[in-house]
């Protein structure tokens, strides 16, 4: 496919005309990177209360026939990190060794890591609590990390998270203390009826430079964002996060138009313009919301403080009595006000400003995170099978997220 693309690149220079080329699915099966391709052995040791004493991974990850960009990264940095799930795990030791085949190399493919890290390991908890008897929910409840910060044994650190608060939402919506009576219900009609779980974690916003430099990378992960204030009050927005098709130009505006109580008509995103965007890491990696949007934050503060000092002074009043509500700049405790449009003219106009101010109203902001953000939940789903022919049914599926 890349020689494809630069082919179309070639042909579109010569005719002066854009090129398209479209791959079948023959062609995409053998050339495209394929997601995930693990053989793994796991143990769990637990004490007499069926408290996680330690888990043990032995992981072969295949790479396919070649190295692609992220092939080596997945099944390490992204996999082994995640193997401590929502529980605490005093002890992990997880061996992974990469090998080479005759297959299609592998790539970063939909969470990259994670979902393998998540399927062992619940895998492994389900085996758990059938093998002691417990309750598949509440093994993993007794075993939840309730404390935080918490420091896994495998590199990352959670800052936050509520893991009962998802089983719990999980539970009551797939009627788990039910399921009981509709398996009994399924028997009597010749069905086998079962119910599992999954608690998941995810490490996302990938950024932190620092965390990424330790591991041989020539970049920093940050994001870049400049937020333009119009002197007609209408805002322009510069980030280096890319959307291609998550809305992002919706959600960035909407973070504009709370924070000012302006129309989000009056916003416009700019995004993929290496023209205009000065620096951009770009979206991958869950990143444009906690990397992404916290670098437009970031800059937004800076505009409603030089904005407020305006409005302060223009009104001749404390700078901490000005509040921003419905697209105006209130006096608390007066009826003096300006909206957002007229503080946006008298900072280009540059007639009347705080001393010293420069005019116009521009600020620029860059964010590097210190951490990733750990967004986590729990998934029921419930199936009927007809043991006559195999045909499996999906009765229900419910998702508890909490996203971090």
């Amino acid at each position: 496919t890349s020689t494809g693309r630069m082919v179309c690149l070639w042909a579109s220079k010569r005719v002066g005309r854009p090129v398209k080329w479209v791959s079948d699915r023959t062609e995409a099966f053998l050339t495209d990177a394929h997601g995930r391709d693990h053989r793994s052995e796991a143990e769990l040791a637990l004490d007499a209360d069926n408290k996680i004493l330690g888990l043990r991974v032995k992981t072969i990850a295949n790479l396919g026939a070649y190295m692609s960009l992220f092939s080596s990264s997945v099944p390490t940095y992204l996999y082994a990190t995640l193997l401590s799930g929502q529980y605490d795990i005093p002890a992990i030791h997880a061996n992974v060794k990469t090998v080479y085949t005759n297959t299609t190399p592998v790539d970063a493919y939909r969470g990259a890591g994670r979902p393998e890290a998540t399927y062992l390991l619940e895998r492994i908890m389900e085996t758990a609590a059938r093998e002691v008897g417990l309750s598949p929910a509440e093994f993993r409840r007794k075993n939840f990390i309730r404390t935080f910060p918490h420091q896994t044994p495998v590199i990352m650190c959670y800052d936050a998270g509520d893991y009962d608060a998802t089983l719990d939402a999980a539970l009551k919506a797939a009627d788990y203390d039910g399921f009981a009576a509709r398996k009994a219900e399924a028997a009597s009609r010749g069905k086998l009826r079962g119910i599992g779980l999954s608690c998941y974690i995810e490490a996302c916003g990938i950024a932190p430079s620092a965390a990424v430099g330790s591991l041989g990378a020539g970049v920093g992960l940050w994001e870049s964002a400049e937020v333009r204030v119009n002197p007609v009050g209408s805002i322009e927005v510069l980030t280096g996060s890319h959307s291609h098709g998550q809305g992002h130009e919706t959600t960035f505006a909407q973070l504009i138009s709370e924070r000012f109580g302006l129309d989000t008509n009056a916003v416009s995103i700019v995004h993929g313009d290496t023209d205009k965007v000065q620096f951009g890491m770009g979206t991958y990696g869950s990143r444009s919301g906690a990397v992404g949007m916290s670098a437009i934050v970031k800059a937004l503060d800076k505009v409603e403080a030089k904005a407020k000092k305006i409005a302060a002074h223009l009104m001749e009043a404390s700078e901490g009595d000005i509040q921003i509500e419905g697209g105006e700049l209130k006096v608390a405790g007066t009826d003096k006000k300006l909206t957002f449009t007229e503080v946006a003219l008298a900072a280009y106009t540059a007639h009347n400003l705080p001393e010293g101010m420069e005019p116009g109203l521009k600020e620029g902001a860059f964010y590097d995170p210190t951490n990733f953000t750990f967004p986590a939940g729990t998934y029921v789903c419930e199936v009927e099978v007809d043991p006559d022919t195999g045909k499996t049914e999906v009765v229900n599926f419910v998702a508890a997220d909490d996203f971090g």
